[in-house]
């Protein structure tokens, strides 16, 4: 079976992998353009560009999916299938229509739950505590296709979004697996999404990442963990603007005052919230490297009583 496969974030890597290792040919891979990235700022290729070349594999890099150069180089590969992984773009009704197969989408929840660009931090924020992977049948909607297959992945309490992300990846590509098993032998299921159920996983807002300590410390704690490791939670420390990468819920106490920290120990520092105390165990100065709370105070000699804005 031909496959083009469309995708672009460190998620899509594991299932592209997978499907080299099959007995299926990826002929072409289309993924986002290069951006700059990480600290300095380059321009790098995407995760799944470099995985590609690695392997000799064409890879096609349009700035709109939607063009009609785009479109046309799709169907000179003449893909039997396309799969579509964290690619970032609507795909137009041309693509979606032309391969014989279709093309499918291995989205990382459970579907028709958190729809759209950010499953797996919406989930996080929102305190889940289960997730999961669909495989689905593509069509014009954002992720209303028909189900194939699901799997159900409990979030651990410890979980982040870096560690939840890299699981449901791993799982992604085993499900992906599955799915093609059963396309080639013509049973795999058609199941119509239930619209009542359905919920949306809008894409990460620069709002999203201020930390508010008038909210409930369960709250904070969820928003931490799902930002983290990127783009980061934030909180100011003395004026300085301060990622939280860490925290951990230490009590329901709603008697102190909301943004203050009301302890200095030896692993890290706590704070009165809305509702609740949260100690904070991992974090970064603008322009330092991320550290334990417990380095950063031997530098920061902060003291019960500090207001965080």
């Amino acid at each position: 079976m031909n496959i083009v496969y469309m995708g672009t974030s460190v998620f899509a890597v594991p299932s592209l992998q997978s499907l080299m290792a099959s007995r299926h040919q990826v002929v072409g891979v289309v993924s986002q353009p290069d951006r700059p990235r990480g600290r300095g700022k380059r321009i790098s290729p995407t995760p799944v560009k470099e995985i590609a070349g690695q392997h000799g594999i064409p890879v096609y890099q349009p700035a709109k999916i939607k063009s009609l150069e785009a479109i046309e180089q799709i169907k000179l590969w003449q893909p039997d299938l396309i799969v579509v992984v964290a690619y970032g773009q609507i795909i137009p009704k041309e693509i979606l229509e032309y391969p014989t197969l279709g093309c499918i989408n291995v989205h990382a929840s459970l579907l028709p739950r958190y729809r759209g660009a950010a499953p797996i931090q919406r989930a996080l924020m929102e305190g889940e505590k289960t997730s999961g992977i669909t495989t689905m049948f593509m069509d014009e909607g954002l992720d209303t296709g028909d189900i194939i297959l699901q799997l159900t992945v409990p979030i651990e309490d410890e979980y982040d979004h870096g560690k939840l992300e890299a699981i449901l990846a791993e799982k992604g590509a085993l499900l992906l697996q599955e799915t093609m098993d059963q396309l080639e032998k013509s049973t795999a299921p058609r199941i119509p999404q239930q619209e009542e159920l359905a919920s949306y996983a809008d894409r990460i807002t620069r709002e999203d990442e201020k930390i508010d300590w008038s909210q409930p410390a369960e709250s904070i704690h969820n928003q931490i963990r799902a930002l983290s490791p990127s783009p980061g939670a934030w909180t100011a420390i003395d004026s300085n603007k301060t990622k939280i990468y860490k925290s951990r819920v230490i009590s329901n106490d709603e008697s102190g005052v909301i943004s203050q920290i009301v302890e200095v120990g030896n692993d890290g520092f706590s704070v009165q919230s809305g509702k609740g105390i949260l100690e904070i165990l991992e974090l970064q100065r603008a322009g330092k490297k991320r550290m334990p709370a417990s380095d950063f105070l031997r530098g920061c000699k902060l003291q019960p009583g500090t207001l965080l804005a």
